[in-house]
């Protein structure tokens, strides 16, 4: 392979008000034509700020102040803005991390492909149209001669990011640089955009830089790793080496922070403390705060870069001298289970505390100047499942499925049209305001983004006193002064933000002064404070970092154990599925298509959606990965379903019969069961 890009010793600072941040810092690596190249690490790490220093699109406050960035030998660093508003785009390409920040709103994704055209090939009229369909066919966009025509709102997530893949293919790049291009993205269609690239990258001979935290997307892609920490790359290596033996103690946590199956009774390793911040001025290990296997020289001396062999090395005083402890680098995967505290519920209650029946909520279309109904938006369409108290079921499914609409359905936050929902002893369908908020205090919600549902005006006090007043769960305290109210409420939160792992002191701070993992902790003291017997927790780890991630199951999982809370944990991650659910239900257009105990549902999937979700998941063990179902289409619109089994225009085992009735229940153990007429026509033979 020859040379494409080549990046030595760059540094980026962004200049804020007294304090300068050096996001990258003496920065080197070198990426091949054809081949792809990964940059995984933390959010905050500096991973793209390199993406954006090679594009020469920082933002204004950003500088690039040492070092060399050479495409084909020649320093793109050096030419003017004129000549590289020329090779970006068509030299350089770049997949931006969220498309709907990306696209243009007023503009139809076909004008928006056809300016890359018009810049770098001076297309226009009849060639512009063709080059344009040419390459939304080519991504995959179904029926492209009407969708060019149409806006970035009229596409789901997973178009919108195949059309950002279409722009930056448009000018035939020699390198694309993806940034978290598959973080928002279904399982399914992940597949599919990586998929896509891959193809493309085969047929193009492109090289890509690939941008992500996920160690799995990783293992599936990349050809090269590099470890970012704290503005520097600290590891660098081919993917096998990398997986097989990760060197740095921080590559090794951020494996030995990834959920599973294998990990269930354990607690996930973690990462205490916090990135340092990059406006400090750096004299050892960066890593050193955090490393549990610090000594002096650590703090005092930068460490310098020690090879492994002749492709990998590591930044790190361990392998000084290449005297390195065996039994201190035993394998991750193995290490968490004989060393962490065992967390498991023991609840062995049968009783559901939570039992939902034919769940129901169709949403009115109207139309017209009169506004009249023309039909329904069938988001829950009799859903039924039960949660014992001290259990967690997880709910999974594409988006758009009605996951978030059940857990919004059972909080009695939006009315179900129809079906009951039972929560300990008492029927919630159809209780007014009043009766209500009586049960409000037992069931409570954590969201997806806590920055989102944390009242930025508020400080962590008022946030969880909040619902605590709301409630009344202190009772009548008239009698006492107010003072006294005053410190037992301070009281009451500091014993809260303990039990979430955050210091007192914290709750007089408002929601922007933390990290992503501390404001999901506020929010789940918020939901804790008024003593719920019932989470719904709502993708509470999409947003967040494998070790952060860690944190916060390690967190749910010991409250459980503690509190004997039942979650209703509704994800699309499966692996967070496989680490701390009891059972699960598979969602497909409103209906649970399969539920069953967790291992009977992940290790026999029965329904062919299932089976397709399953095969999708980008795994770091390529034994175990199974081989990839692509699902034909897009999940049809919750407004008009298909006749007959939902999933049938989509199943690639799809009989005549699935086109004309829903298929009833087929059970396969007391726990294990699934709608496909798959089995009952097996059954009835």
């Amino acid at each position: 392979m020859s040379l494409l890009l080549e990046i030595d010793n760059l540094a980026t600072i962004i200049h804020t008000g007294s304090k300068m941040i050096r996001a990258v810092d003496g920065l080197t690596l070198k990426i091949n034509k054809g081949e792809t190249f990964a940059l995984v690490g933390e959010s905050g790490c500096g991973k793209s700020i390199t993406a954006l220093s090679v594009m020469r699109l920082l933002p204004d406050a950003g500088e690039i102040v040492a070092g060399t960035i050479n495409l084909d030998g020649k320093n793109i660093l050096l030419i003017p803005e004129a000549d590289m508003r020329n090779l970006r785009g068509k030299r350089i390409s770049m997949i931006f991390q969220e498309p709907m920040l990306s696209l243009n709103p007023v503009m139809t994704v076909g004008d928006q492909i056809g300016e890359v055209l018009q810049r770098h090939f001076n297309l226009s009229g009849t060639a512009i149209h063709d080059r344009i369909f040419k390459l939304l066919n080519q991504v995959g966009i179904p029926d492209p001669l009407r969708r060019m025509n149409e806006y970035p709102f009229q596409f789901s997530g997973g178009m919108k990011q195949r059309v950002m893949i279409a722009m930056a293919l448009a000018g035939q790049p020699e390198l694309l640089i993806a940034d978290e291009p598959t973080t928002a993205l279904d399982v399914t269609i992940q597949a599919q955009v990586l998929d896509l690239m891959r193809d493309l990258q085969h047929s193009n001979h492109m090289a890509i830089m690939l941008i992500t935290h996920d160690l799995g997307v990783v293992a599936e892609m990349a050809h090269q790793v590099a470890v970012m920490y704290a503005g520097e790359i600290i590891e660098a290596a081919p993917r096998e080496e990398f997986f097989q033996n990760p060197a740095h103690p921080y590559s090794k946590k951020l494996f030995a922070s990834l959920p599973g199956k294998n990990r269930r009774t354990h607690e996930l390793a973690v990462i205490q403390g916090n990135v340092p911040p990059l406006s400090k001025e750096f004299s050892g290990c960066r890593f050193a705060d955090r490393c549990e296997h610090v000594w002096e020289t650590c703090h005092n001396k930068a460490p310098d870069w020690y090879k492994l062999s002749e492709n990998h090395a590591v930044r790190c005083h361990l392998f000084h001298n290449n005297t390195v402890l065996t039994s201190t680098y035993a394998n991750t995967q193995n290490q968490s289970v004989s060393t962490e505290k065992t967390l498991s519920s023991t609840s062995t209650d049968a009783a559901a505390l939570l039992r939902v029946t034919d769940l129901t909520m169709h949403f009115p279309i109207r139309s017209g100047l009169l506004k009249r109904i023309t039909g329904h938006v069938k988001a829950v369409d009799g859903v039924s499942f039960a949660i014992a108290q001290g259990k967690t079921l997880a709910l999974v499914g594409e988006s758009g499925c009605g996951k978030t609409t059940v857990g919004k359905s059972i909080l009695q936050l939006i009315q179900p049209t129809a079906g009951s929902v039972f929560f300990d002893g008492r029927e919630l369908v159809g209780l007014t305001r009043q009766q209500m908020l009586t049960q409000r205090a037992d069931l409570q919600i954590v969201f997806q983004d806590p920055y989102s549902s944390l009242n930025p005006r508020m400080r962590i006090i008022d946030i969880i006193l909040e619902g605590i007043n709301a409630l009344h769960i202190n009772g009548n305290r008239s009698h006492q002064s107010s003072s006294h109210q005053s410190r037992a409420a301070e009281e009451r939160v500091d014993a809260i933000l303990q039990r979430v792992g955050l210091p007192p002191e914290t709750k007089w701070r408002y929601p922007h002064e933390f990290s992503g993992g501390q404001r999901q902790r506020i929010a789940i003291a918020r939901a804790l404070a008024v003593n719920p017997k019932l989470l719904i927790c709502d993708e509470p780890t999409s947003a967040l970092d494998v070790s952060v991630q860690a944190q916060i199951l390690n967190l749910l999982k010991s409250l459980q154990y503690n509190l004997k809370l039942s979650y209703l944990f509704i994800t699309h991650n499966l692996s967070v599925v496989e680490y701390i659910a009891n059972e699960i239900a598979v969602m497909y257009l409103g209906r649970i298509v399969e539920r069953g105990q967790v291992d009977d549902v992940l290790n026999n999937p029965r329904h062919p959606y299932t089976q397709a979700l399953l095969s999708a998941v980008p795994s770091i063990n390529n034994e175990s990965k199974r081989a990839v179902m692509h699902l034909q289409g897009d999940i049809p619109s919750p407004a008009t379903p298909p006749p007959g089994c939902h999933f049938h225009p989509r199943c690639p085992h799809a009989m005549p019969v699935c086109r004309k009735t829903y298929p009833g229940l087929t059970a396969f153990n007391s726990t294990h069961m699934a709608h496909c007429y798959l089995y009952s026509t097996t059954q009835s033979s």
